[in-house]
C-alpha cells in the first residue's frame, strides 16, 4: 500500500532566474507519445497505435474536446521514429510519407487551430536512438530552421550516438540556432542524462541559460519500481538539483504513466503528487481515447495541477525520511503558501503518523490547510494546524 497526502499551508517565498526566450515560465503540460507507443511503425497491422499523423490528431482532438486543454495540457509531442530514413534532396529532415502524408506543418496547423502546440524530436548523433536520421553538428542550423518553417512549438534534442565533446558543442549551438529562427520554440535537452545527471560533469547554470527543460535521468518505464527509482534519485540528489529549476528552466523526471498498465490507482495518485511537488513537466503518455475515469480524475486534479504550476517555480524537497517508511516533502509556493506531501512507502496496513509543526519547519500558529487525499479510506487529515503543534494522520474511523 503506497499512499500520499498533499496539501497547502503557509510558507516562505523566493525568486528565481529564467531562460531568456520567454517560454515555459511554469512546467509545460501535455501529451507525449514515447512511453506508451514507443517506435510502433506498423500502421498496416496496428493503425490506431502506430506513430503517424492520425495518432497525434486523435490525441489533439481529445485534449481539445475533453477538457484537458483548459487544465493546461496543451502540448502534443512527437518522439522518435517519425521521420523518413532519408533526408530530402535539399538535405532536410522529412516525415515518413506513408505515416505523415500531410507533413509536419499541416499537423502543426491542425493543433494550432485547436489551441494546442506541437513538439518534435531529434537527436545529436548521426542516428536517433531508434535509428532514424539524427541532427549532428553540421545539420543543427538547417534542422532548427526546418522546425521553425514547420511551425513547431517545442523541440526535444536527444543524445544517442553522440559523445561528450559533441554534446558540449551541440546543445548550446542548437539553443542559439532555435533562437535565431525568430520562432519561439521550447527547448528540451537530454544532455544531463548522458553525463550522469550531476555536477561537476553537468553545469546546471549553463543549462538554465540555454534550455527550458532537461532530462536528468533514465527513461521511465511502465512500472512502480521505475517511478520509485526516479523519485529516489531526484531526492537523494536534491541539493544539487533543486536550485537548477525555476521559471523557464525545469528538471524533467520524465513522463506521467498514469492511465497505462503498470500502476495501481494509489500509485498513480502518488506519481501525480510527487511530480507536482517536484515542479516537473507534466507530459502524459497514455491513450486518451480509452483512459479510465479514475486515471482521468487523477490527471485532472486541480489542486495538484495548481501546485505544479505555481508561478514561484521552486522545486520541492524531501524534509523528513522516517524509518517507518513515511516521507515528507515540502515545496514553497507563491502568496505565502506552501505544499506538503506525506508519502507512505509501507505495503502492509493503514498507518497512523504523528508529527509536529517544528519538525516540519513551521512555527507554531494556525494554518489553513487544503487537502488532496490520495486514499480516502486510509487517511484522516485535520484541516487546521493549531498552536498545539500536533499534526495527526491516521486510519479513518
Amino acid at each position: 500500500m503506497h499512499v500520499a497526502v498533499l496539501f497547502f499551508a503557509f510558507a516562505l517565498t523566493g525568486t528565481t532566474l529564467a531562460l531568456d526566450n520567454g517560454l515555459m515560465k511554469t512546467p509545460p503540460m501535455g501529451w507525449l507519445a514515447w512511453e506508451r507507443y514507443r517506435c510502433d511503425i506498423d500502421c498496416e497491422n496496428d493503425p490506431k497505435n502506430c506513430i503517424s499523423e492520425n495518432l497525434f490528431m486523435d490525441m489533439a482532438d481529445r485534449l481539445a474536446e475533453d477538457g484537458w486543454k483548459e487544465l493546461g495540457y496543451v502540448y502534443v509531442n512527437i518522439d522518435d521514429c517519425w521521420s523518413s530514413k532519408q533526408r530530402d534532396d535539399q538535405g532536410r529532415l522529412q516525415p515518413d510519407p506513408k505515416r505523415f502524408p500531410g507533413g509536419i506543418k499541416k499537423l502543426a496547423h491542425y493543433l494550432h487551430n485547436r489551441g494546442l502546440k506541437l513538439g518534435i524530436y531529434g537527436d545529436m548523433g548521426k542516428l536517433t536512438c531508434g535509428g532514424y536520421p539524427g541532427t549532428p553538428l553540421d545539420k543543427i542550423e538547417l534542422d532548427a530552421q526546418t522546425f521553425a518553417d514547420w511551425e513547431v512549438d517545442m523541440f526535444k534534442y536527444d543524445g544517442c550516438y553522440s559523445n561528450a565533446t559533441e554534446q558540449e558543442l551541440g546543445y548550446p549551438l542548437m539553443s542559439k540556432a532555435l533562437n535565431a529562427t525568430g520562432r519561439p520554440i521550447g527547448y528540451s535537452c537530454s544532455w544531463p542524462a548522458y553525463q550522469g545527471g550531476l555536477p561537476p560533469k553537468v553545469n546546471y547554470t549553463q543549462l538554465g541559460e540555454i534550455c527550458n527543460l532537461w532530462r536528468n535521468y533514465g527513461d521511465i518505464q511502465d512500472s512502480w519500481d521505475s517511478v520509485l527509482n526516479i523519485v529516489d534519485w531526484f531526492f537523494e540528489n536534491q541539493d544539487a538539483l533543486t536550485s537548477a529549476a525555476g521559471p523557464g528552466r525545469w528538471n524533467d523526471p520524465d513522463m506521467l504513466i498514469i492511465g497505462d498498465f503498470g500502476l495501481s490507482m494509489e500509485q498513480s495518485r502518488s506519481q501525480m503528487a510527487l511530480w507536482a511537488i517536484m515542479a516537473a513537466p507534466l507530459f502524459m503518455s497514455n491513450d486518451l481515447r480509452t483512459i479510465s475515469s479514475g486515471a482521468q480524475s487523477i490527471l485532472r486534479n486541480k489542486m495538484a495541477i495548481s501546485i505544479n504550476q505555481d508561478a514561484l517555480g521552486i522545486q520541492g524537497r524531501r524534509i523528513v525520511k522516517e524509518k517507518s517508511g513515511i516521507e515528507v516533502f515540502w515545496r514553497p509556493l507563491s502568496k505565502n503558501a506552501s505544499a506538503l506531501l506525506f508519502f507512505s512507502r509501507r505495503t502492509d496496513m493503514p498507518y497512523r503518523y504523528t508529527t509536529s509543526l517544528s519538525k516540519l519547519n513551521y512555527t507554531a500558529g494556525s494554518y489553513k490547510v487544503c487537502v488532496y487525499r490520495l486514499r480516502r479510506d486510509v487517511y484522516r487529515v485535520s484541516t487546521w494546524f493549531t498552536r498545539g503543534e500536533r499534526v495527526n494522520f491516521g486510519k479513518q474511523g
